[in-house]
């Protein structure tokens, strides 16, 4: 039985406010024609499949038109779902009546009885050989918010106990179910410990709290593979090689601008085999200029050698330029675009990076000091944590004029 691996598609995404649906459909070509050339029988989602909870019309009828080029395709292949962070779990389980009879499996809930026991049944699926027999039990658990996972009391950290717990219990229930011949693999989309992430990730995290992580002891040895989803970089996980995360298909930030996104394909019988990555074309590359942040003039004059446009610019990189400033550059965007203009590139993103402060630490303001703080002395400090330089005699003026017609309006 050949698996494959993927998650974190993110259909819809804008990247730094660029429509992505072009590159999201090759993707979704490549993918359809490597199912069928390497004769995968189970392809794994591991979570985001959509960027947001409530995706566009096009996004949504860009994931069905996958699904049913898929199973037309390769009419044996079985597919599972399970949603992740940014999907909505409702949503994404909608159709999931319909979408049984072609072998397509979506889990977004996690089903409870009436005493909030959770129905392990609805979190398992079974995976069959071409002749019909259950050949591997999968545990397809979805992302897990609060209230999903059994609360274990006094716990000192009550989500990653808690999710620890909901593996061990919806393992324990596969046991009892699956045959001496058969196997057990699992999917999740969480946050493990040392995991490789990408700036993105790291945003993410900031957002979600960073103490929600899971240790790779959580998946019972017995457990043949992980599919893991929410790291965008692809990586193995507590030096195991069948705990993984996929990565994403596209890059997502300017952090994987060297990075060779991937999908990863095994074997299964009674162990894991021939286990691959398999390198996704890189439809849009990244491009960053200057590599280190570099005076406005000298990137300027790097950005006027750029080579001029001569097709569409559907294909064109997507640029960040990094730039070193000694304090405001009010016209900057402005600069870089005319720089830019009739180039074969995008402009995504402007890094600005100033002069390191050498401040040995933070003046510490309490409360009373603060009331006692004018708006002059606020801008100052401000100006100064930023630019790590005194703020120009002219923009002090035009500050003092501001505030002093600011006054006479309050008056």
């Amino acid at each position: 039985m050949k698996i494959l691996h993927t998650a974190d598609w993110h259909i819809g995404q804008l990247f730094h406010e660029y429509d992505r649906t072009s590159e999201h459909q090759k993707f979704l070509y490549w993918l359809v024609e490597t199912l069928e050339t390497e004769q995968i029988d189970v392809l794994l989602i591991s979570g985001d499949v959509f960027d947001i909870s409530n995706p566009s019309a096009m996004s949504i009828k860009m994931f069905y038109r996958f699904l049913n080029q898929a199973t037309k395709l390769s009419p044996a292949l079985q597919i599972i779902i399970t949603a992740g962070n940014h999907d909505s779990a409702s949503r994404l389980e909608a159709p999931k009546p319909l979408l049984e009879s072609s072998n397509v499996h979506i889990i977004g809930l996690v089903e409870k009885d009436a005493e909030g026991k959770i129905n392990y049944e609805k979190l398992l699926v079974p995976i069959h050989d071409t002749s019909g027999n259950i050949k591997t039990w999968c545990l397809a658990v979805p992302f897990l918010r609060m209230g999903d996972y059994p609360v274990i009391p006094g716990c000192a950290n009550p989500y990653t106990e808690g999710v620890t717990a909901l593996y061990k219990e919806a393992f324990e229930y596969a046991e009892q179910k699956k045959q001496a011949e058969q196997n057990i693999i699992a999917m999740g989309h969480l946050h493990t410990h040392h995991a490789e992430i990408t700036d993105l990730d790291k945003t993410e995290r900031l957002i979600m709290g960073g103490v929600e992580c899971i240790s790779a002891t959580a998946f019972h040895q017995d457990i043949k593979y992980v599919a893991l989803g929410h790291i965008h970089k692809a990586q193995k996980i507590g030096g195991k090689e069948h705990i993984r995360y996929s990565g994403s298909p596209l890059p997502m930030s300017f952090s994987e601008l060297n990075y060779k996104h991937q999908v990863i394909v095994f074997d299964l019988h009674q162990e894991i085999s021939n286990l691959k990555a398999i390198e996704i074309p890189l439809f849009v590359p990244l491009q960053r200029i200057p590599l280190s942040h570099q005076p406005l003039h000298e990137v300027i004059g790097l950005l006027e050698q750029l080579s001029k446009i001569d097709t569409t610019l559907e294909t064109a990189p997507y640029l960040e330029v990094r730039v070193l400033l000694e304090g405001p550059e009010p016209a900057l965007r402005h600069k870089i675009e005319t720089a830019l203009a009739g180039k074969k590139v995008r402009l995504a993103k402007i890094d600005v990076k100033y002069p390191a402060s050498t401040q040995e630490k933070q003046e510490f303001i309490t409360p009373e000091k603060l009331n006692e703080l004018q708006p002059l002395d606020v801008f100052d400090k401000i100006y100064q944590s930023r630019f790590n330089s005194e703020v120009p005699i002219e923009i002090m003026q035009l500050f003092q004029q501001v505030a002093q017609e600011v006054n006479q309006t309050a008056e």
